[in-house]
């Protein structure tokens, strides 16, 4: 391992862990978890994503590695449906082995690894990556229910241009893309942050990696494998493994290199999202493995 991923991966590393340990000791209850992320959530991460946004003009924006990624991802879900059926229990599946951690985890370590660089090619990445691959999973997932609702001649099917709209709606107003577009929008006028406002805001976003990483290590302490091993190891290898191999073919066919490849690689490894679990919960299909 090279020195500059080690260097960045260790801090990482003891962050969770620090978490897992006073998650564990019960310093912070798991009454508590859900307000600490919460806070992550909804002030910190928000705060991060605005500022690092709030500098960057639209020309210096390279979408190439963001279509990479997408193309990769459409590429793994559907291969998902080729192998398992057109069937809600694949569409999840397939969500899980695409859809990545890309906040809590993808930021600290690619701001640890490779600084306002890396950040300036992901936070792109993050500002499509919950619209497009959220709406198409949930328009995918609504097909598959008006199909067995047909099927079993139940109930009323939703219109799917009503299903798409309100799918893109909850896409865009949510805690990461929007304050990515509003910071975005703010450096195209020119303006600069009064530095009276920007010092709090630092520190605000100085504080989302550390308080990300061990709300990870904190959520741990919950998290059992059990009979489900087998599969959700299939999971990871998948997301983890195959996913950023995907990738790098993709980048060789279409000449990505550089910088942008590396952080499109990592971000491709990361572990799956909390939003695999949402969906699958709300469908009602695979929740004990994913």
């Amino acid at each position: 391992m090279n020195l500059t991923a080690l260097s960045s991966l260790i801090p990482v590393v003891v962050l969770i862990a620090i978490g897992f340990i006073a998650g564990r000791a019960g310093w912070i209850r798991p009454a508590s978890i859900k307000d600490l992320s919460n806070l992550v959530f909804f002030v910190l991460g928000p705060v991060l994503l605005f500022r690092s946004m709030s500098t960057l003009h639209v020309e210096q924006i390279n979408l190439k590695p963001v279509g990479v990624y997408l193309l990769t991802a459409a590429s793994l879900f559907f291969g998902m449906f080729a192998l398992q059926g057109a069937n809600r229990r694949s569409a999840v599946l397939g969500l899980a082995t695409i859809y990545g951690n890309l906040v809590m985890i993808g930021i600290p370590l690619i701001g640890l690894a490779y600084g306002d660089a890396g950040l300036a090619t992901l936070l792109p990445l993050i500002s499509l990556h919950a619209l497009l691959v959220l709406t198409l999973a949930t328009v995918v997932l609504e097909l598959a229910v008006a199909r067995e609702n047909r099927a079993g001649g139940q109930g009323e099917v939703q219109h799917m241009g009503r299903t798409v709209l309100l799918a893109a709606r909850n896409a865009i107003i949510h805690p990461v893309p929007l304050p990515i577009v509003a910071g975005l929008l703010f450096a195209q006028t020119g303006l600069a942050m009064p530095s009276l406002l920007d010092k709090p805001l630092q520190l605000l976003a100085n504080a989302f990696g550390p308080m990300a990483l061990m709300l990870v290590g904190i959520t741990l302490v919950q998290t059992r494998i059990g009979s489900q091993l087998r599969g959700a190891l299939t999971l990871a290898l998948l997301k983890n493994l195959l996913m950023p191999a995907v990738l790098l073919l993709f980048a060789w066919v279409l000449g990505l290199s550089g910088l942008p490849l590396t952080v499109m690689v990592v971000a491709a490894a990361l572990p799956s999202g909390a939003n695999a679990f949402m969906f699958s919960q709300r469908y009602a299909v695979a929740e004990e493995l994913v």
